[in-house]
């Protein structure tokens, strides 16, 4: 190997651009009501298919040959449920929900071609499905239709901004679900209301009463779950800080919180249908993911006793999503993934002791050995708070490299998010060729408690943009990597955070990668999908008073300070960050004279799902910072 394959930046790494793009995602997985068919989700280039397995050993087959299964209301997610030896999904052109049997078959639209659906979720009886549904117009609502199409949908419940989690209870007899209204974020101020089922003799069930089982002003409630036995309702919520898990007894109408202070089981709902947790079979126990420092480990909780015990035959995996369990036995499936491990699905069986990988997201052909892993790491921002990452240092499989890895510092999207410990393509890719790579969960992030994340309120390009600078300069004061060659990197949000940080901090970073990046907030305030069209009144605050306050954070408005290199890349098709950002400020670059490079792909939207867009990003994006950062 020469002396020049083995500098910083310059390994030669197994984790290539091509290998990258075929790579498939994995969006989550369920059993049939018998227990018998598993149902999971593969993203396939710009393809959501379902595919099925049973328990009689065949091998597993594509439901959805033809149709893309995918969601579209907000971001997306609750794509498919599955009961009676039938699959229920969204179809991602259309809007619609198919019904399809398990047994093969064409599947047959039961809902009009109006609008947008998710959450898809069947009685008990098998004969209805109610959904979530946002119309042409930009309502949202509960509908319900039966589940042969027979029928024109019905609404079950309309008149606040947005709605989640719709749940059946296990006899029918009750229905609950999560609202919120703007200018809240569902990670703010949500309420979870629950209602009796009015039978109708065979024509669409109806609604009762509401009532208000948790939630309200500063208080978010997350992943409502009815017990199989009927007997409780359980629920997140961060009432005290924390995403606890909750159980509301419908006997006593008590209430009582399985999980401490100071750790997080919930996670902010971007999607529809993401699950933390799962209850069994017998109601007995509960399998939950527990988040501490931006690591997962899947834990044991006992229904009656409350007591807690870790998953030992789970720890392998350090993000963990999706869980559920089975209708039948005492089973779970997950999502799981490590820092060196890709996503798979895999279930686990307690009654058996038994652990299987159902899917994998790649060929996972890479040693882990070549592969970088992830420690958490805490410093001290500029105005004396603490703040948090994740830190990769480059593989020691090139220990002759001499001098410092050059450091490339990641900015996660939301901005309310976080980055956890499993699987992430970008530090891998980085890490595998010499890059030391910092994922900055700055001050705002979720995972460290309800008050961490509020610190983002009026401080969207403050709290971030100090963060990122003051977390790099910690890796170089401790001589961790090479001062002289840093790239800041991030997408939506995040590009938002590289764009204004090179503006503010000119001279911080040697260049700059913004992926689909907010450029002009009041672009944004006003051409955004409808989920965040009210984000910005907590992040920078309501408009017209706040309208200083845009103009000081958008980076546009001083983009003559960004000197250094910046490569910009843009979906065509993108509506929640509209191209017309990206033109905004490198129309400003070119104006500057700054050396930059800027690509759209025309076909994508808010990232990437073409296997050719991936492929030929990742190739644009070494060989820029090859020559921005490594030979500058």
């Amino acid at each position: 190997m020469s002396a020049e394959s083995r500098m910083f930046g310059l390994w030669e790494s197994p984790i290539t651009a091509q290998s990258l793009a075929e790579d498939c995602r994995l969006e989550g997985a369920s059993w049939d009501s018998d227990g018998h068919t598993l149902v999971w989700l593969e993203g396939r280039s710009g393809r959501g298919v379902l595919v099925a397995e049973n328990s009689s050993g065949d091998a597993p087959r594509d439901l959805s040959p033809e149709l893309s299964v995918r969601a579209e209301v907000g971001y997306g997610g609750g794509d498919f449920t599955v009961h009676g030896g039938n699959v229920y999904f969204s179809e991602g052109s259309t809007g619609r929900i198919y019904r399809q049997s398990l047994k093969g078959g064409e599947a047959r639209p039961i809902t009009p071609p109006f609008g947008k659906s998710a959450s898809a979720t069947v009685s008990p009886d098998g004969r209805w499905v109610a959904y979530v549904h946002h119309d042409d117009d930009g309502m949202d609502r509960l509908a319900i239709v039966d589940v042969e199409g027979d029928q024109w949908p019905h609404v079950l419940t309309s008149g606040r901004d947005f709605y989640m989690h719709p749940r059946w209870s296990p006899d029918g007899r009750w229905f609950c679900w999560i609202a919120w209204e703007h200018p809240n974020m569902p990670w703010d101020s949500t309420t979870l209301y629950l209602a009796p089922v009015i039978d109708a003799d065979g024509h669409h069930p109806t609604l009762g009463e509401a009532q208000v089982v948790a939630g309200g002003e500063e208080t978010s409630i997350f992943q409502p779950e009815f017990t199989p036995d009927g007997r409780r309702l359980l629920y997140i919520s961060d009432e005290h800080g924390w995403g606890q898990l909750v159980a509301y007894d419908f006997e006593s109408r008590e209430r009582q919180w399985l999980t401490p202070k100071g750790v997080e089981y919930g996670l902010p709902a971007w999607r529809q249908g993401v699950r933390t947790y799962a209850v069994s079979y017998d109601s007995r126990f509960v399998t939950a993911v527990r988040n501490e420092n931006g690591s997962m480990c899947v834990e044991r909780i006992d229904l009656d006793t409350g007591q807690r015990s870790r998953v030992d035959a789970l720890s392998s995996y350090r993000e963990v999503v999706q869980m559920t369990a089975a209708p039948d036995t005492d089973r779970v499936v997950l999502i799981g993934s490590s820092p060196k491990s890709p996503l798979r699905i895999a279930e686990h069986d307690f009654a058996k002791q038994r652990t299987r990988v159902v899917a994998r997201s790649s060929p996972e052909a890479v040693e882990p050995n070549v592969l970088a892993d992830c420690e958490a790491i805490s410093w001290t921002t500029s105005g004396g708070e603490q703040a948090h990452g994740l830190y990769y240092a480059p593989p020691g499989i090139h220990a002759d490299s001499t001098g410092k890895p050059p450091l490339v510092v990641l900015i996660h999207g939301g901005p309310t998010s976080q980055v956890r410990a499993g699987w992430h393509a970008d530090a891998q890719f980085f890490a595998t060729r010499g890059y030391a790579v910092l994922y900055v969960n700055y001050r705002g992030s979720t995972g460290y408690g309800r008050e961490y994340m509020l610190k983002l309120r009026g401080n969207w390009g403050v709290c971030d943009v100090e963060d990122a600078v003051s977390g790099m300069r910690h890796l170089v004061d401790g001589g961790l990597v090479d001062g002289h060659r840093t790239a800041i990197m991030g997408g939506s949000a995040g590009g938002f955070t590289v764009l204004e940080t090179m503006a503010r901090y000119p001279d911080a970073f040697t260049a700059g990668v913004c992926l689909y990046g907010v450029a002009n907030h009041f672009h944004l305030a006003f051409q955004t999908h409808k989920f965040e069209s009210r984000y910005l009144d907590s992040l920078l605050g309501p408009l017209p008073e706040a309208a200083a306050v845009y103009r000081e954070r958008s980076p546009v408005f001083h983009a003559e300070q960004i000197r250094r290199p910046l490569a910009i890349f843009q979906g065509g098709q993108d509506h929640v960050v509209p191209r017309e950002q990206s033109d905004t400020i490198v129309a400003a670059l070119e104006h500057n004279g700054t050396p930059h490079l800027y690509h759209v792909y025309e076909d994508e939207g808010h990232g990437w799902r073409k296997q050719e867009t991936i492929a030929h990003f990742y190739r644009t994006l070494e060989d820029f910072l090859r020559q921005h950062v490594l030979f500058q």
